[in-house]
């Protein structure tokens, strides 16, 4: 998988816009995040992670964390729209201060998700599981980002 672009390119090439920032919209999509991580738990909980859970549990991860990374980037001022968006937000990682092998794992999960949605990718046990603790970790980070709801 090649190396994700940086996010001044995404702006360049007018994927990302800068705008006014939209801090309903960011607390929003914090509170989506929020009770998205709390079922993907209950869900891994009632269910477990197997053959059957892996597709639905990575889409949930992937939901997830970009929630937050597109809340982040609208508290900044930017949105991205188009061909190209979702790379861009992976992108924006870099710009959170996330290390290469964070954004590429994130590339990649980008990537296996679009397999699911058009190609009819099938995920397994193990990879789910590897998502599971990466969304864990970059939650957590991506959370103690933002101000408390009050001072968005």
């Amino acid at each position: 998988m090649k190396t994700i672009k940086q996010f001044q390119e995404f702006i360049k090439d007018g994927i990302v816009k800068k705008q006014f920032p939209n801090k309903s919209r960011a607390e929003f999509l914090i509170s989506e995040s929020e009770k998205s991580y709390e079922f993907l738990h209950k869900k891994i909980t009632t269910f477990g992670i197997n053959e059957q859970t892996a597709n639905d549990l990575v889409k949930s991860c992937y939901d997830v964390v970009m929630e937050l990374v597109r809340a982040k980037m609208l508290i900044e001022g930017y949105n991205s729209s188009g061909q190209g968006a979702h790379e861009a937000e992976v992108s924006y990682l870099r710009e959170l201060g996330f290390n290469e092998k964070e954004i590429q794992f994130a590339d990649q999960l980008r990537f296996f998700r679009n397999g699911m949605l058009y190609y009819g990718t099938i995920l397994d046990e193990e990879y789910t599981e590897k998502v599971v603790k990466f969304t864990d970790k970059l939650y957590f980070k991506l959370k103690n980002m933002f101000p408390k709801r009050k001072d968005l």
